[in-house]
């Protein structure tokens, strides 16, 4: 059984969502490391100056250099008492190729994958960026490489919940390679903090834009000015506007009613400090 969020129930989450990113934005400060706000949390900075209103997340960049630090640093700098950092390194049940800051004291499990047996609650992503080879040969190997090793990742989810009884029997083959297997494959394709200066970069396990199988410039997760979001300032691309048209086309025109939805969850619960 799901449950679909009241329009108070958004807000508060997205009340927990902020202060999980005020905590994310002094952590980096303190220890000089450089992110980014991206994706639907920069559409909304710059379309409504903090969150899309149906939106239920946050998104957070950093080069994979960048992202290394910041996990040392959780170990350290984060408030335990409010909040802990998951990837499979340190949590062995978690499925995904990026980072999330959860909150303690809280559930958001997103219908479809209540069967997973990663720690739960609600989170922000960070995502790590790696390089995409310069050589254009190379780039479609990596691209299918990229893209074979997401979909091995996503096996345990898919084969649940995918549409077609076709795409989960897929799943379920998939679902066969270990996720260890999947995460060594991975690590060969990172860019460990080597800065090698390519062109474009990704996020290896999550999907490029339609019709862009190659990335996002560098320069927008590394030439970075402060936007206004939620009444605070957070680091993000300079050049957003090319950004966000490359990313979402005409950005500022508003997807139809029907389009405007969060995520249904099979188990919410809010801190007991953003509870009515």
């Amino acid at each position: 059984m799901t449950h679909t969020l009241s329009p108070d129930e958004l807000r508060r989450l997205q009340l927990v969502l902020l202060e999980m990113l005020a905590e994310l934005d002094r952590v980096c400060k303190k220890r000089g490391i450089r992110y980014c706000v991206i994706a639907g949390t920069l559409l909304g900075a710059v379309r409504h100056g903090g969150f899309i209103p149906w939106d239920d997340d946050l998104d957070v960049a950093m080069t994979r250099g960048e992202y290394l630090r910041f996990r040392a640093a959780c170990e350290t700098e984060l408030d335990g008492a409010r909040f802990f950092f998951q990837d499979n390194t340190t949590d062995p049940r978690y499925p995904w190729g990026w980072g999330r800051l959860r909150r303690l004291g809280s559930e958001f499990v997103r219908a479809g994958q209540e069967h997973l047996k990663m720690r739960t609650g609600v989170f922000l992503d960070v995502f790590p960026v790696d390089a995409v080879p310069d050589f254009p040969p190379l780039r479609g190997l990596f691209a299918a490489r990229c893209f074979l090793l997401r979909k091995t990742l996503y096996a345990e989810t898919g084969a649940v919940s995918a549409k077609s009884a076709a795409a989960r029997a897929v799943y379920r083959a998939l679902r066969k390679i270990p996720a260890a297997w999947a995460f060594r494959r991975l690590e060969s394709l990172q860019d460990r903090g080597l800065n090698r200066g390519t062109k474009y970069v990704r996020i290896l396990t999550f999907p490029t834009p339609r019709g862009r199988p190659y990335g996002y410039l560098r320069e927008w997760y590394e030439d970075l000015a402060d936007v206004e979001f939620e009444g605070r300032l957070f680091p993000a691309a300079r050049g957003r506007d090319a950004y966000l048209t490359y990313k979402y086309g005409d950005y500022m025109t508003l997807p139809p009613p029907a389009e405007r939805h969060w995520h249904p969850a099979a188990k919410f619960r809010l801190p007991e400090e953003f509870q009515l």
